[in-house]
């Protein structure tokens, strides 16, 4: 009966030409979406490279300053900007503190189109004050971006929908239920064969459309290969949810059209109601302290601060004695009073901020608990980290950058403190950026949506031979 019904199926599947227009629209859709992903990540490449130039160019400057000024000659520029002056290259001379695209980038924009892809952090710059977001289109934040992400998440599931929403209604309406009542086989297993045949051609038709867009692309599947299979891997994966979804509809709903008003009705529910009851939940449970209460006191601290930079400056050298060696000789300029109440201005306002990022990551975590109750927004978090654009990568790279932001500071405070003087034999030992990446985990989508849909299919089964008698009396 089962070749019989692979056989059957699969000349329906062509005589109604399903197999070629799915063909069709699963390669307009990945080909347009891969296309999108893959311009964002080369405009992404392009500016992270534009800021490694400028900083290459002006590091080529600073060591011609340098080697005038140690040869004694004179030179075309500001006295406070003489790289000479430990202050001017810690804010003149920044590196650039980037976030390079992953292999997979292209899957999913994810937090991409939010955050910055790279820092310069100035020896007086603020921790909490460093800018990690960008100007985006509010049309584009609106809407989203159409990658590929978007298209699995959002319209592979109504393509299963209009391809199996009246698999056993349909032969219903067509008066051939009874006919098929008369085969050596329950009606249950007979739809549960049908959709999975139509999950077998339909997973073949993905894969296949999905390998011949991305080699089109010129991304190198075999050097990725693994990433490569775990994307599929949970493509399959939320692909089998919905086709799970569509067998228990099929079974317990009715007609094609009520089967068409229930499948999209779970649609909005698991794609769109679901993800957003989830953050507006996170919200309430842990609101967000004023972030206006927090600058207006972040401005009220400078300005006490400002006028105890004396005692202050006493005060730090007090708790550095490395930096006081020379103190008696020293002159005390405007940047030894400076980083010093900058120092206490960070010391201050760390409570204050710490409060505002801990709330934060109490709303993630309460997020990353419930995001089971929804495989969509489980589907779109895993291809996120599989692209390194989720949350977690753009909030593991902004405390990197804040750790580097303090080595780069602390690296001038010798030089400012006892009235040392920068060299070009200092260049070499400036510090330098480097990112450790999050590993990602294959199994992060994959197991879980599996075991959720045999879950469904196991539920769907045993109630179907519970009502096994409801099914005789509909085709008789």
């Amino acid at each position: 009966m089962f070749s019989y019904n692979f056989k059957y199926e699969l000349k329906l599947l062509f005589r109604s030409r399903w197999i070629q227009l799915l063909s069709l629209i699963l390669l307009l859709l990945f080909g347009f979406s891969t296309f999108n992903g893959k311009q964002k990540v080369e405009k992404r490449k392009s500016v992270i490279a534009m800021a490694h130039d400028e900083v290459r160019e002006n590091d080529t400057k600073m060591l011609k300053l340098l080697d005038s000024l140690q040869r004694g000659m004179e030179v075309s520029a500001s006295p406070w900007t003489l790289p000479t002056r430990p202050m001017a290259v810690g804010n003149y001379y920044p590196r650039v503190a980037a976030m390079e695209p992953q292999p997979m980038a292209f899957v999913s924009t994810g937090q991409a189109d939010l955050f910055t892809h790279f820092v310069k952090p100035t020896a007086t710059a603020n921790d909490f004050a460093m800018n990690f977001t960008e100007m985006t289109s509010p049309v584009q934040l609106l809407f989203g971006s159409f990658d590929l992400a978007f298209v699995i998440v959002y319209l592979l599931p109504l393509l299963i929908i209009a391809f199996s929403y009246n698999v056993l209604s349909a032969e219903k309406e067509s008066g051939t239920l009874r006919l098929l009542a008369a085969q050596p086989i329950s009606i249950p297993n007979w739809v549960l064969q049908k959709l999975g045949l139509r999950f077998f051609w339909m997973a073949v038709l993905v894969i296949v459309a999905l390998t011949i867009v991305l080699l089109i692309m010129g991304i190198d599947i075999l050097a990725e290969g693994k990433l490569y299979l775990v994307l599929l891997a949970m493509v399959l994966g939320y692909m089998l949810f919905w086709f799970v979804l569509a067998f228990l509809v099929n079974l317990w709903i009715g007609s094609s059209a009520k089967n068409a008003v229930a499948m999209l009705g779970l649609w909005v529910l698991f794609v769109l109601m679901v993800p957003s009851v989830l953050n507006q939940l996170g919200n309430t449970i842990y609101p967000m302290p004023s972030r206006t209460l927090m600058i207006n006191e972040m401005r009220e601290l400078k300005a006490e601060v400002t006028k105890k930079q004396d005692e202050i400056l006493d005060n730090y050298l007090r708790d550095h004695p490395e930096y006081a060696i020379n103190d008696t000789t020293q002159k005390r300029s405007f940047w030894h009073r400076y980083m010093a109440s900058q120092h206490l201005i960070k010391r201050e306002l760390e409570p204050v901020v710490n409060t505002y990022e801990e709330q934060l990551k109490k709303q993630q975590r309460l997020v990353g608990r419930l995001k089971w109750v929804s495989p969509a927004l489980t589907m779109q978090e895993s291809l996120n980290k599989l692209a390194g654009t989720s949350t977690s990568d753009y909030e593991s790279f902004r405390a990197q950058v804040v750790t580097f932001a303090e080595t780069w500071r602390e690296h001038f405070m010798p030089f400012l403190y006892n009235n040392q003087e920068f060299s070009s034999q200092d260049y070499s030992n400036l510090p330098k950026f480097q990112l450790t990446q999050q590993s990602f985990s294959p199994a992060v989508a994959f197991w879980p949506l599996l075991l959720i849909s045999l879950g469904l299919l196991s539920l769907g089964l045993l109630l179907s031979k519970k009502g096994h008698q409801k099914f005789n009396l509909i085709s008789s």
